[in-house]
């Protein structure tokens, strides 16, 4: 009975592609044999990888072509208080069109296509990362009023059915409401988001995934995983879908580089 059903579920699948070809998520065009959460081979092959070489801390892309990973001069100075940071590729082209949508056009669908990315992207770190928790970079109350939705979130519960780990969704809270990262330089992130986050209980030695959409200068992701820290977390990893390059060093004084 159960091949049976099998092999209906088949043909009325391949009857619906027949009728209704799959489309891609992001440019919307017909793809036949795509899969439900599948970007076409022209949006991917528009998405620019990290590769080597890059700061194997905070991902920084170097501009040079070969070579190998080595850290950057800020992680040098000052190592972060994450672990390692992964992101799918570039924020450039078609990535950062999908990000933008998401973010700020209400596409929510292109949570699952991306939390797909972001876990092939995360492979090679799970072999020796283990996480307990997935967490979402939180957005306070007016802000997440006003959008009617998180995106990190929405990411978060995508890896979370994909690496079957739980989500926490209530621990890390930004209780309060700062101005937009956008535009901002490395030294007015860091102070606008001083304070801006707390936990509501303490962990006790969990490993934690942080997600985010993207990390430009790595100023949200370093005072979440401080906060994370000091609550008792063994160890913070953070994944985001695109990673910004830096033209310019972060800060002149080196002790305050993240």
């Amino acid at each position: 009975m159960q091949s049976v059903l099998i092999k209906l579920r088949r043909e009325v699948t391949g009857l619906l592609d027949l009728l209704l070809p799959p489309a891609c998520p992001l440019c919307g065009k017909d793809s036949p044999g795509l899969g439900p959460a599948d970007f076409c081979c022209y949006c991917l092959a528009d998405f620019q990888p990290l590769d080597s070489p890059r700061c194997p801390r905070c991902a920084f892309p170097y501009a040079t072509e070969g070579g190998s990973d080595h850290l950057c001069e800020n992680c040098i100075r000052q190592a972060p208080p994450f672990a390692w940071v992964e992101a799918v590729g570039h924020y450039q082209n078609s990535l950062r069109q999908a990000v933008h949508r998401l973010k700020h056009q209400g596409a929510i669908y292109l949570d699952r296509p991306l939390g797909m990315l972001m876990a092939k992207s995360l492979a090679d770190h799970l072999v020796h990362f283990d996480p307990d928790l997935i967490i979402p970079v939180p957005l306070h109350r007016l802000r997440l009023r006003k959008r009617s939705y998180n995106q990190s979130l929405l990411l978060a519960r995508a890896l979370s059915k994909i690496l079957d780990v739980p989500v926490a969704t209530d621990l890390l809270m930004r209780h309060r409401d700062t101005a937009s990262q956008q535009g901002l330089d490395a030294d007015s992130r860091r102070r606008n988001l001083r304070s801006a986050f707390r936990l509501q209980r303490p962990l006790h030695g969990e490993k934690v995934l942080l997600i985010d959409d993207v990390l430009t200068t790595g100023a949200t992701a370093c005072e979440c995983s401080r906060v994370l820290l000091s609550g008792s977390a063994a160890e913070v990893a953070v994944a985001v879908i695109a990673r910004v390059g830096r033209s310019a060093p972060l800060v002149a004084d080196p002790s305050r580089i993240w």
